[in-house]
């Protein structure tokens, strides 16, 4: 069957979503991909009983099928103990309907696509998975173990329906891809930092439907990237969404995030850097919802847990921030509005419009900018002179509709970092009044 990225499309009528103006996803259907050849690990020496390493049946059936076929894992329990690299795919996809257990200890990635094109990485059941079992790492201190998953120069791709847990490091990360979309998953992963959820720094991708539970970034897009659409992201006890860590030479530009929905997290949004040169331009960041995060938008060119890099400060241009409503945890000692921008590289044409946050403990917050200008909440108007300034505002009033909904699956504890995580389900929804893009791939299948 192929499982198209587009079914089932339908958003909350007052919800401005829609699908990215460019192309994205494999360009031969999966069920093509599937009458040419399937490729069993089964066949190749895989074994579903949870202990025989299928790092050489999967490399050997991908050499099998990746050009016009399927790389197949059925359903059942799997141990992968050395690591794999697939490389040079075309026309091809990779269906994952069991479980990997990490058994071996190296870093690097335990799965590793690169050099290929018109590819899909998902699961029919939407219970495939990899647990890497990060805790034996993380109980001793240690974040030396692999990523889980990594994709390097993929086009014309798509990851969806995968569930992935426990990373020694982090969880998945795309680096120069282009023309991808990635959705329909769940990540979950130990309370602490250097456990990313997903990381992009490519360009043409759409990242929607997706929950992440960690303590360190949710998606979050790095340089050089161009034309990211992130939406309908579930932040569920996370570090939370960011752009950066923004260094030297930084190319980012036509970024969107949309139907943002974060619980229990370290900020909503953050764009970070410490000195540094080039460019962020055309920014959008709409429609966010959260509740108990430490920081709400936190735009901070001085961030103190990142080395200073030389540099005026990266140039942050044509940012809109807008329809943002919730409650921070404490809206004075982290004020739910900090655009802090540097004084060798002021934010310009910075929108600040339908900012709707009260704080959850106290009854005051602050909203503070330094350097940034444009319009709304303590921005300074653009004149032509952008000398350097710094302005805080006390709030003492709760505004208008700042009361936001919740969501069910709220958690209500973190997860350790000396335990087993337990492997989720995907769940159906991850913003509230937002129905996501397409049906779990299980129940497409089944319709």
């Amino acid at each position: 069957m192929f499982f198209s990225p587009f079914l089932a499309i339908g958003l909350a009528p007052l919800l401005a979503s829609a699908a990215p103006s460019w192309s994205v996803g494999p360009t031969t259907d999966y069920a093509t991909k599937a009458s040419n050849k399937v490729c069993s690990i089964l066949d190749y020496g895989g074994k579903a009983d949870g202990k025989t390493d299928i790092g050489s049946a999967i490399s050997s059936a991908w050499d099998e099928c990746k050009e016009g076929g399927v790389v197949y894992i059925p359903s059942g329990e799997y141990a992968l103990e050395s690591w794999v690299r697939l490389t040079g795919g075309k026309s091809t996809a990779m269906r994952m309907d069991g479980t990997i257990y990490r058994t071996g200890s190296d870093g690097g990635n335990m799965i590793f696509i690169e050099h290929t094109s018109d590819f899909e990485l998902f699961s029919s059941n939407s219970k495939g998975a990899i647990q890497g079992y990060g805790y034996e790492f993380h109980k001793d201190g240690s974040l030396s173990g692999p990523r889980l998953l990594r994709l390097y120069d993929v086009s014309d791709f798509s990851v969806h329906d995968l569930i992935l847990v426990d990373a020694p490091a982090f969880h998945f990360s795309l680096d120069t891809c282009s023309n991808g979309e990635v959705y329909n998953m769940a990540i979950r992963g130990g309370d602490s930092g250097g456990l990313d959820g997903i990381d992009v720094w490519s360009n043409d991708i759409w990242i929607h439907d997706v929950e992440v539970t960690n303590k360190d970034e949710c998606v979050t897009v790095k340089s050089p990237s161009k034309s990211i659409l992130v939406e309908n992201i579930y932040c569920n006890w996370s570090g939370g969404c960011a752009m950066g860590s923004l260094s030297t030479d930084v190319d980012i530009s036509d970024i969107t995030y949309r139907n943002i929905y974060t619980w229990k997290s370290n900020q909503m949004y953050m764009i970070k850097s410490n000195g540094g040169s080039g460019s962020v331009s055309d920014v959008v960041l709409e429609n966010f919802i959260g509740h108990g995060n430490a920081y709400s938008l936190d735009i901070d060119q001085a961030w103190s847990s990142m080395s200073t890099v030389d540099g005026d400060g990266v140039q942050l241009n044509n940012i809109s921030i807008s329809n943002w409503k919730g409650t921070a945890e404490n809206g004075a000692q982290r004020g739910p509005i900090k655009v802090n921008c540097a004084p060798g590289a002021p934010c310009t044409d910075v929108t600040i419009e339908d900012f709707a946050m009260w704080t959850e403990e106290g009854d005051s917050e602050t909203y503070i900018c330094n350097s940034a200008y444009g319009s709304g909440a303590c921005l300074k108007e653009e004149s032509g002179d952008t000398t350097s300034y710094s302005t805080t505002v006390t709030v003492t009033t709760a505004p208008t509709g700042y009361s936001a909904a919740t969501m069910a699956g709220d958690l209500s504890t973190a997860f350790g970092t000396d335990s087993e995580i337990p492997i989720p389900t995907i769940p159906t929804s991850f913003y509230p009044g937002a129905t996501p893009f397409s049906a779990l791939a299980a129940k497409a299948s089944s319709a």
